[in-house]
């Protein structure tokens, strides 16, 4: 079986960067994606990043930012404050990359 997802796309708010009581870094953030049949279609697709990659993108990346995101599609159940059973799905990543050079995302 096999579990992989790689997508690219522009960072809509800054990661938000903490740490676990064990001393983990944990970074989150929200990928905005075009849809490659549909421009005018934007998924917005949640992302977690642990340990090392948590501290890289903190680091070196902030809203606005084009990545790419290579890592797992994860599917998460909890109980909302009003009671009602939801679900969130998010990638996992495993490597965060630049998706544009410096001088093109300065």
């Amino acid at each position: 079986m096999l579990n992989r997802i790689t997508i690219m796309g522009r960072m809509t708010r800054a990661p938000e960067i903490r740490h676990t009581e064990s001393g983990k870094a944990v970074a989150n953030f929200t990928l905005a994606v075009d849809r490659d049949h549909n421009r005018d279609e934007t998924d917005f697709i949640d992302v977690v990043a642990w340990n090392g990659t948590a501290e890289f993108v903190s680091k070196y990346f902030r809203k606005g930012s084009m990545c790419i995101v290579s890592g797992r599609l994860q599917m998460r159940k909890y109980e909302a404050k009003d009671g009602t059973n939801r679900t969130a799905y998010e990638i996992v990543a495993d490597s965060v990359y630049f998706g544009e050079s410096k001088r093109d995302g300065a």
